[in-house]
């Protein structure tokens, strides 16, 4: 039996294609950009000499402060837009230059000074609060995933992609929780080597979606022709 070009079975079909596809691309470019395991090092260095349950209590923290930070700007997302008076080709092009900024320095195994500068492992280790600053913002929750995140939200076309924005922000946090709190096991069993070429292939994923952000917002201004 052949299906009409509108019924109901392939309209379905293709939305949930759409909102799949759109999860998958949250999930990714909202990980790839917090990446727990780019910050092991400096988080090893911030709780040196921690027994396991303060490095959990650390981790949880900055996991926590990276969720609500980053789902803040999610849910407000839409009205910031709205009152700077910014277009959405303007963000994905910023937010591009952004992403490939940070994905360049990944491509190096080193971390963006967008997300640590130097000298806050340091200045962390001698805080009661380096799970919210500087692990929790901005080596987690930094410039380059909040301007994913509000990229994403002006791509958003319904509840369901929202939806869909605020769970990946959340499993990343989950994430993020498991990698730094199991920090010496995850360590010992990738390595320094291990860590750095982790790093590097999300760098390049990153880049990739940084030049596509870059892409769609000239589309979008009509510089370009729509990639299909």
């Amino acid at each position: 039996m052949l299906y009409q070009p509108h019924s109901p079975v392939i309209l379905y079909d293709l939305q949930h294609s759409v909102y799949v596809r759109f999860s998958l691309l949250a999930l990714s470019s909202i990980f790839f950009l917090v990446d727990p395991f780019a910050a092991l090092p400096t988080f090893l260095a911030v709780t040196e000499g921690a027994d396991e349950k303060s490095r959990k209590r650390i981790a949880r923290k900055a996991s926590l402060t990276a969720l609500i930070f980053l789902s803040a700007f999610a849910i407000a997302g839409q009205y910031i837009f709205r009152m700077f008076g910014i277009t959405l080709p303007a963000f994905e092009i910023a937010g591009g230059i952004i992403l490939l900024l940070i994905g360049l320095d990944m491509l190096e195994a080193r971390r963006s000074p967008t997300q640590e500068t130097s000298g806050d492992a340091e200045e962390a280790a001698s805080k009661e609060d380096a799970g919210i600053v500087p692990l929790g913002i901005p080596m987690l929750a930094g410039p380059g995933a909040i301007a994913s995140v509000m990229v994403l939200v002006g791509q958003a076309q319904n509840h369901w992609q929202m939806v869909a924005i605020l769970g990946s922000i959340f499993i990343t946090a989950v994430i993020c929780y498991l990698v730094l709190g199991n920090s010496d096991r995850v360590g010992r069993a990738l390595g320094e080597t291990g860590i750095r070429v982790l790093v590097r292939i999300m760098g390049l994923l990153l880049v990739a979606l940084a030049v596509q952000y870059f892409v769609n917002g000239l589309a979008d201004l009509g510089v370009v022709a729509k990639p299909s």
